[in-house]
């Protein structure tokens, strides 16, 4: 079974005395059991995986910036000069918007994880985070810093600032930024909610992996900086992620105009990441029908986490953003589309392909009896002919 070094070490603690508070590990089954969680944090160091399954890794984190802080050391250990980052994204808590749009960050060329501020203040965590992690530079003159909206200002590192007055111009600043370092604009843009932050969060994860735009509509209104960055990139393909309840049919009239557009969206915050999860369309999306993916399976209720949280779908195992209950629970559509991409075989599971989840925050994120649901649900199987043909 694949696993990163981080993994594994995670997987020893999780299994050891020091993290009895995890009453699942190394739980089978699909998650019968009552959920024994107890809120408590077993990390000794904020926001470093630290609590894992066989087949997930948990970053015990009890804010978005203690998740910010675990992805991007996940993704960087920083031990050696080529695994530090050449920068890293600064976007605020509070400013959900930006970390979704910021995500693009984390794509070529830059390939930069995301910190945030607290209220325009610099946690000890994100402090700290910031001081492992030690950015190189962009280049010879490039930033270490690249700061989002209103984030914490700093005056230690050499800082690009991406300004904006609102969502919508902050969301298309931070696309010509990217678009000017990479090159080029980018083909396909994803068109998200700037009002429904839970059916926005998983383009922040597709966004961290190709480097698409990730703009924003109102429901009924299409915002001229959003216009204006559309036209930007010439005629892409405009991919509307979530339900008409979240942007409406007029709008995605408006949009037929600037490009060839595709709805994708369901009506919950989680089925509307299934159907992320699950669409491909020549070369766009993730297209997870199948096992042996990584996925990553976040709360709702904060979407800054998904800007948080989307380095870790750009490295590794890569993969979508899932998302839970807003309890923590695992909602039955989510269970049902975790069995149907279950890993199978036949004779050797050394041979077969393999699921990994990362579990996003403390217990009360995500439940300790989802953990090992997903655990199980992720688990390769063995496949027998009675099996096949049910």
């Amino acid at each position: 079974m694949q696993q990163s070094a981080i993994g594994r070490f995670a997987l020893v603690a999780a299994c050891g005395a020091s993290l009895l508070a995890l009453a699942s590990c190394g739980r089978a089954g699909d998650g019968s059991a009552a959920d024994s969680s107890t809120g408590s944090s077993a990390a000794s160091a904020p926001g470093i995986p630290t609590a894992a399954t066989k087949n997930t890794t948990r970053i015990w984190a009890d804010s978005p910036e203690a998740v910010a802080a675990g992805a991007a050391r996940a993704v960087y250990p920083a031990r050696k000069r080529n695994q530090r980052p050449l920068a890293v994204v600064l976007a605020d808590s509070g400013d959900w918007q930006s970390a979704i749009a910021g995500a693009s960050l984390m794509a070529a060329p830059l390939h930069a994880p995301m910190l945030l501020s607290s209220g325009g203040k610099l946690p000890a965590v994100t402090q700290s985070a910031l001081s492992e992690l030690s950015p190189t530079g962009a280049g010879e003159n490039g930033p270490q810093v690249i700061r989002l909206g209103n984030a914490a200002a700093l005056t230690t590192l050499k800082t690009q600032p991406i300004a904006g007055d609102d969502p919508y111009t902050l969301a298309a600043n931070i696309d010509a930024y990217h678009a000017r370092i990479a090159g080029r604009w980018s083909s396909s843009v994803v068109v998200a909610s700037g009002e429904q932050a839970a059916m926005a969060m998983p383009a922040a994860a597709w966004a961290a992996k190709s480097g698409d735009a990730v703009l924003f509509s109102q429901r009924n209104s299409l915002p001229a900086a959003t216009t204006a960055a559309i036209k930007a990139h010439g005629k892409p393909k405009i991919y509307v992620l979530g339900p008409s309840t979240a942007i409406s049919e007029a709008v995605v009239g408006q949009l037929g105009k600037l490009g060839a557009v595709t709805r994708i969206g369901s009506r919950t915050p989680s089925a509307n990441a299934i159907a992320f999860a699950r669409f491909s369309d020549s070369g766009f999306g993730w297209g997870v029908i199948d096992p042996g993916h990584g996925m990553v399976f976040a709360n709702p209720s904060n979407g800054a986490v998904a800007g948080a949280a989307a380095p870790l779908s750009a490295s590794g195992s890569y993969g979508p953003l899932l998302l839970v209950g807003q309890g923590g629970q695992l909602p039955s559509d989510l269970r049902n589309y975790l069995r149907d991409i279950r890993p199978g075989y036949s004779s050797d599971p050394v041979r077969g392909v393999y699921n990994h989840g990362w579990i996003i925050g403390d217990t009360a994120a995500v439940s300790d009896l989802s953990q090992a649901t997903v655990d199980s649900l992720l688990e390769i199987a063995p496949v027998t002919r009675s099996a096949a043909t049910q």
